[in-house]
Protein backbone atom coordinates (compact mmCIF):
# COMPACT_ATOMS: atom_id res chain seq x y z
CA UNK A 1 0.00 0.00 0.00
CA UNK A 2 1.30 3.46 -0.83
CA UNK A 3 2.11 5.98 1.88
CA UNK A 4 -0.95 8.08 2.71
CA UNK A 5 -1.00 11.26 4.75
CA UNK A 6 -2.77 11.26 8.08
CA UNK A 7 -6.15 12.96 7.89
CA UNK A 8 -8.21 13.56 11.02
CA UNK A 9 -11.89 12.88 10.29
CA UNK A 10 -14.86 13.59 12.51
CA UNK A 11 -17.56 10.96 13.15
CA UNK A 12 -19.97 12.51 10.64
CA UNK A 13 -17.26 12.70 7.98
CA UNK A 14 -16.50 9.02 8.57
CA UNK A 15 -20.10 8.20 7.66
CA UNK A 16 -19.52 9.78 4.24
CA UNK A 17 -16.21 7.94 3.87
CA UNK A 18 -17.84 4.63 4.82
CA UNK A 19 -20.18 4.93 1.85
CA UNK A 20 -17.21 5.47 -0.48
CA UNK A 21 -15.19 2.65 1.09
CA UNK A 22 -18.10 0.25 0.84
CA UNK A 23 -19.43 1.22 -2.60
CA UNK A 24 -16.39 2.67 -4.35
CA UNK A 25 -16.40 5.84 -6.44
CA UNK A 26 -19.88 7.33 -6.68
CA UNK A 27 -21.69 10.62 -7.09
CA UNK A 28 -22.36 13.01 -4.23
CA UNK A 29 -26.07 12.48 -4.97
CA UNK A 30 -25.68 8.72 -4.43
CA UNK A 31 -23.85 9.30 -1.13
CA UNK A 32 -26.63 11.67 -0.11
CA UNK A 33 -29.32 9.12 -0.99
CA UNK A 34 -27.55 6.35 0.96
CA UNK A 35 -27.13 8.51 4.06
CA UNK A 36 -30.70 9.82 3.82
CA UNK A 37 -31.91 6.23 3.89
CA UNK A 38 -29.51 5.01 6.59
CA UNK A 39 -29.57 7.88 9.04
CA UNK A 40 -32.05 10.46 7.77
CA UNK A 41 -29.62 13.17 6.69
CA UNK A 42 -30.84 15.74 4.19
CA UNK A 43 -28.90 16.54 1.02
CA UNK A 44 -27.43 19.80 2.36
CA UNK A 45 -25.93 18.05 5.39
CA UNK A 46 -24.32 15.37 3.25
CA UNK A 47 -22.96 17.84 0.70
CA UNK A 48 -21.48 19.98 3.50
CA UNK A 49 -19.70 16.94 4.90
CA UNK A 50 -18.47 15.88 1.47
CA UNK A 51 -17.03 19.38 0.97
CA UNK A 52 -15.29 19.19 4.38
CA UNK A 53 -13.76 15.86 3.36
CA UNK A 54 -12.62 17.41 0.06
CA UNK A 55 -11.04 20.34 1.93
CA UNK A 56 -9.20 17.91 4.23
CA UNK A 57 -7.88 15.92 1.28
CA UNK A 58 -9.88 12.76 2.05
CA UNK A 59 -12.08 12.93 -1.06
CA UNK A 60 -11.35 14.02 -4.61
CA UNK A 61 -14.18 15.50 -6.69
CA UNK A 62 -14.40 15.16 -10.44
CA UNK A 63 -16.93 15.95 -13.13
CA UNK A 64 -19.32 15.10 -14.56
CA UNK A 65 -21.95 14.59 -11.89
CA UNK A 66 -19.85 15.50 -8.82
CA UNK A 67 -18.09 12.12 -8.72
CA UNK A 68 -16.37 11.38 -5.43
CA UNK A 69 -13.25 9.26 -4.95
CA UNK A 70 -11.71 8.36 -1.56
CA UNK A 71 -8.10 9.52 -1.33
CA UNK A 72 -7.49 7.84 2.02
CA UNK A 73 -8.08 4.16 2.75
CA UNK A 74 -10.18 2.72 5.55
CA UNK A 75 -7.08 0.91 6.85
CA UNK A 76 -5.05 4.13 7.17
CA UNK A 77 -7.91 5.86 9.01
CA UNK A 78 -8.40 2.84 11.29
CA UNK A 79 -4.69 2.76 12.12
CA UNK A 80 -4.62 6.50 12.84
CA UNK A 81 -7.73 6.35 15.02
CA UNK A 82 -6.53 3.23 16.86
CA UNK A 83 -3.16 4.82 17.63
CA UNK A 84 -4.89 7.97 18.86
CA UNK A 85 -7.21 5.92 21.09
CA UNK A 86 -4.28 3.93 22.49
CA UNK A 87 -2.30 7.09 23.22
CA UNK A 88 -5.23 9.04 24.65
CA UNK A 89 -6.83 6.41 26.88
CA UNK A 90 -4.39 3.52 27.34
CA UNK A 91 -0.92 5.13 27.59
CA UNK A 92 -0.05 3.69 24.16
CA UNK A 93 -0.57 0.15 25.45
CA UNK A 94 -2.44 -2.32 23.24
CA UNK A 95 -2.58 -4.86 26.08
CA UNK A 96 -4.42 -2.33 28.29
CA UNK A 97 -6.95 -1.83 25.47
CA UNK A 98 -7.48 -5.57 25.07
CA UNK A 99 -7.83 -5.97 28.86
CA UNK A 100 -10.46 -3.21 28.89
CA UNK A 101 -12.40 -4.88 26.07
CA UNK A 102 -12.27 -8.31 27.69
CA UNK A 103 -13.06 -6.79 31.08
CA UNK A 104 -16.39 -5.50 29.82
CA UNK A 105 -17.67 -9.07 30.29
CA UNK A 106 -20.31 -8.76 27.60
CA UNK A 107 -18.34 -10.49 24.88
CA UNK A 108 -19.98 -13.48 23.29
CA UNK A 109 -18.16 -16.82 23.28
CA UNK A 110 -17.62 -16.33 19.52
CA UNK A 111 -16.01 -12.92 20.09
CA UNK A 112 -13.74 -14.38 22.78
CA UNK A 113 -12.74 -17.18 20.41
CA UNK A 114 -11.90 -14.64 17.69
CA UNK A 115 -9.80 -12.56 20.10
CA UNK A 116 -7.89 -15.65 21.21
CA UNK A 117 -7.21 -16.53 17.57
CA UNK A 118 -5.99 -13.01 16.80
CA UNK A 119 -3.65 -13.04 19.78
CA UNK A 120 -2.47 -16.55 18.90
CA UNK A 121 -1.84 -15.56 15.27
CA UNK A 122 0.07 -12.49 16.40
CA UNK A 123 2.14 -14.57 18.83
CA UNK A 124 3.01 -17.04 16.04
CA UNK A 125 4.33 -14.18 13.85
CA UNK A 126 6.69 -12.70 16.43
Amino acid sequence: MSEQKIIKLQVAELKVMNVLWHEGDCTAKHISNVLAERIGWNMNTTYTLIKRCINKGAIERSEPNFMCHALVSREVVQETETNELLDKLFDGSADKLIAALVGRKNLTPEQIKKLKKIVGDFDDNT
